[in-house]
């Protein structure tokens, strides 16, 4: 089965460098309209300049797609629903939001500014938000969608220095969690990508002996499949580096279950600590309820 999206609209933003241009040119090889947004900042965020969003733009054209240029920042609330319209305006409809657009201001957070802190949120975590939810009504309208949001390693499992960043990119999975639902009913699926990659946000935090293998293209086909018609699937987490892909879940253990109509003691959380931190048989954190009133069956008289 070709993967294809004649007929569709889609927006990608930060996609001026790095892994939004690749996403940005992959869907546009393949049929899409594409709205190429990216102010032209630098790493952290600062200045601008049209150029980056213009030669993704020129890329696509050259090679007989359809694209145009956005250089708003997704940071401001209606800059970003900016961004949606310039897709009304040019094509008259939207079926593919990729949030891409990042920013890096890291530092040990003793050391941070708490506005480095909040600015990184609000680009990553904000700006996901605001360009989702600008989109969110014309997809809901339409009964289609597919939205892609961009999370990380740093947040699921930590880095030194990236607390803004990590926190930022962990909220984005709690926004994904909610929407899947949400948007289940209007055949709008979300998934988010974890990539790991070689671009100018983490030349300088990678051995090079990895960092050759770390293609920006090569996160892109997981991001093109969750943009694509045949992607069923809402709610998932791909992980992608060096031409690796895996589904990333919350596990949890087994656990302890004390009768809830008795006492619980901090020594007897202690004393079952083994058993409470044990994954030898770890189950899926979303069946977390399911299994709880399972639990209590046996103490009902």
């Amino acid at each position: 089965m070709t993967i294809r999206y004649d007929g569709r609209v889609a927006i990608v933003t930060g996609a001026g460098a790095g892994l939004g241009r690749q996403h940005a040119l992959l869907l546009g090889s393949r049929g899409a309209k594409v709205v190429v947004n990216d102010p032209g900042g630098s790493v952290d965020g600062r200045g601008g300049a049209n150029a980056a969003a213009d030669a993704v733009v020129a890329e696509i054209r050259a090679a007989g797609g359809e694209a145009v240029a956005n250089y708003a920042s997704v940071a401001d609330a209606e800059a970003a629903a900016g961004i949606v319209q310039t897709a009304l305006d040019t094509w008259g409809r939207l079926d593919i939001l990729v949030n891409n657009a990042g920013v890096l201001r890291d530092k040990s957070f003793h050391k941070l500014e708490l506005s480095d802190f909040e600015f990184v949120v609000k680009v990553h975590l904000l700006g996901s938000v605001y360009v989702t939810r600008a989109a969110w009504p014309v997809m809901r309208e339409q009964r289609y969608g597919r939205i892609v949001v961009t999370t990380s390693i740093s947040g699921s499992v930590g880095n030194f220095g990236q607390s803004n960043y990590g926190a930022a990119k962990m909220g984005l999975l709690g926004l994904m969690n909610c929407l899947q639902f949400e948007g289940a009913s209007y055949n709008i699926k979300i998934n988010a990508i974890s990539p790991s990659a070689r671009t100018r946000m983490t030349e300088e935090l990678l051995p090079e002996a990895v960092l050759k293998w770390m293609h920006p293209e090569l996160i892109s086909p997981a991001v093109a499949w969750m943009c694509s018609e045949g992607c069923e699937a809402s709610g998932e987490i791909i992980w992608a580096a060096a031409g690796n892909y895996a589904r990333v879940k919350y596990l949890q253990s087994q656990g302890v279950q004390f009768d809830p109509s008795q006492p619980v003691t901090p020594e007897m959380f202690a004393d079952a600590l083994p058993q409470i931190m044990s994954l030898e048989r770890p189950m899926d954190h979303s069946g977390a309820f399911r299994q709880l009133e399972e639990n209590l069956k046996r103490f009902v008289s």
